[in-house]
């Protein structure tokens, strides 16, 4: 088997533009409905050729053999009966326990990656389903596209969004999703809803509209329990409401997002931040970061 030479990929920021709790399974997972949106802002994996497996981190983030990089790669291994290496370098950004899919993204780019540097020539499909058996918001991050979700967060259905600048404020702790969903107040009967109408009364579909700030019928159903169990949570999200208006958190936290006008604004407000606080602006896009640069290297060989 041969490789190719070393390049780069990106592993972007996810938002959940809502998210509602619609029920429970009897294994304990909770059943969903949300919608990702991708931006152009997040970690950067390199690749490298070698005769084994090694992962070096530049930024905080676990180097064990819990990494979701490394559970990626070992499965991947797995599954396509692959015996080569990889020198794998991680320059992370993104938050740990933010909300924002760092991890999740992380261990998608590197089954991308590692499809191209080993010339597997594994279908997304395929990739995707691996990808899963690590995690319930992998898929997203592999298929590369904004997408209403559903079930357990792994029944997809692409969706074109509008591409818009948001500021993201992390309040400098980690909200472990184990938290949230164990609380027995966390709403976990919201009614089920469609596509049609979260692009009718937020986004609307290929027009390029900016959504109602004030679309309450779509909401974030871990908001309250995060904020009850976090008061950064609270604060942070008072805090970019007071400046940026339409202020929500993504996932199950600790990030919060807003949706801003122009970039400078958002820079301005970073400028602004408590101590201890980190932040970000991006745009969401319509292809994820990480499939652009795979579609260049492979044009380029």
């Amino acid at each position: 088997m041969t490789q190719a030479s070393s390049f780069s990929l990106p592993a972007p920021a996810k938002l959940n533009l809502f998210l509602h709790i619609t029920g429970q399974r009897d294994d304990g997972y909770h059943l969903l409905q949300t919608v990702f949106a991708l931006l152009d802002h997040g970690d950067t994996l390199q690749f490298q050729p070698a005769d084994s497996l090694s992962l070096q981190v530049s930024g905080d983030a676990p180097v064990g053999e819990d990494n979701l990089i490394l559970r990626a790669a070992n499965a991947l291994q797995r599954y396509s009966g692959c015996t080569l290496g990889a020198q794998l370098a991680l320059t992370k950004r993104l938050p740990q326990g933010g909300g924002v899919g760092g991890g999740s993204s992380d261990a998608a780019s590197t089954l991308l990656g590692l499809n191209h540097l080993w010339q597997l020539n594994l279908s997304i499909d395929e990739l995707a389903d691996i990808g899963l058996s690590l995690g319930a918001d992998i898929p997203v991050f592999v298929r590369g596209h904004n997408a209403w979700a559903e079930g357990v967060g792994d029944q997809l259905q692409p969706i074109n969004l509008p591409e818009e600048l948001f500021l993201v404020i992390h309040p400098g702790i980690s909200a472990p999703t184990a938290v949230i969903f164990q609380d027995p107040q966390l709403t976990r009967d919201t009614a089920k809803s469609r596509v049609a109408a979260f692009l009718g009364q937020g986004l609307k579909q290929d027009t390029g509209a900016s959504p109602s700030n004030d679309c309450d019928s779509f909401h974030n159903d871990c908001e309250a329990t995060a904020k009850r169990h976090f008061p950064a949570i609270a604060e942070a999200l008072n805090w970019l409401e007071e400046r940026a208006g339409n202020a929500r958190m993504t996932g199950t936290g600790a990030c919060v997002f807003a949706r801003i006008a122009d970039r400078q604004s958002g820079e301005d407000f970073l400028l602004q931040l408590p101590p201890h606080w980190t932040g970000f602006v991006a745009s969401s896009v319509k292809l994820s970061p990480a499939h652009q640069a795979l579609k260049a290297l492979q044009s380029s060989t």
